[in-house]
């Protein structure tokens, strides 16, 4: 990858964690004051929904970093799931891992809960269920900002590297 490969992936990556962020803004207004013993069903469903915004905008991340490093999901059907194993998956000479077994393991519970939200039209949001997966999305908000950066910083020396070969090949 070069200087302005990186640029791009980096402009890329802000931009799209300034929208997590927002979300998961929007998400801790939502979840103020609540009380799984006496949620609001309204309060619940608003909850519900931003977690689900939440792994939507998470998933769209994915999305960029398999489209700049060409290694595309073809199956549409297991969009999901294949991308999130994907992101903890290191392709040498390509790419570190994005995720760790942890933010793995908590998006992968979050997922679950999403597509419970999406399909359940006539159930309301357990809160207690809610309340579990409320505490999932904070802690993955902080560990994904943890794995980007990581995942930059392994990126780094990836791209010096191919660039000092660059430079030993001109000579």
């Amino acid at each position: 990858m070069d200087a302005k490969d990186l640029l791009i992936l980096e402009s890329d990556f802000a931009a799209q964690l300034a929208h997590i962020d927002d979300v998961f803004l929007k998400l801790e207004e939502r979840a103020s004051g609540f009380n799984a013993d006496d949620a609001l069903e309204m309060q619940a469903e608003s909850i519900a929904f931003q977690i689900h915004n939440a792994c939507n905008a998470i998933e769209k991340l994915f999305r960029l970093i398999a489209a700049h490093f060409e290694n595309q999901i073809s199956d549409e059907s297991r969009w999901q799931i294949a991308p999130l194993k994907r992101m903890t998956q290191s392709i040498p000479g390509v790419r570190p891992a994005l995720l760790t077994k942890e933010t793995f393991h908590l998006l992968d519970a979050l997922r679950g809960f999403r597509h419970l939200f999406r399909h359940s039209y006539s159930a309301g949001v357990e809160p207690l269920l809610l309340q579990a997966n409320l505490q999932k999305a904070r802690q993955v908000h902080n560990l994904l900002h943890r794995d980007i950066s990581a995942f930059l910083d392994q990126l780094r020396p990836i791209e010096q590297k191919q660039r000092s070969q660059c430079l030993e090949a001109k000579i």
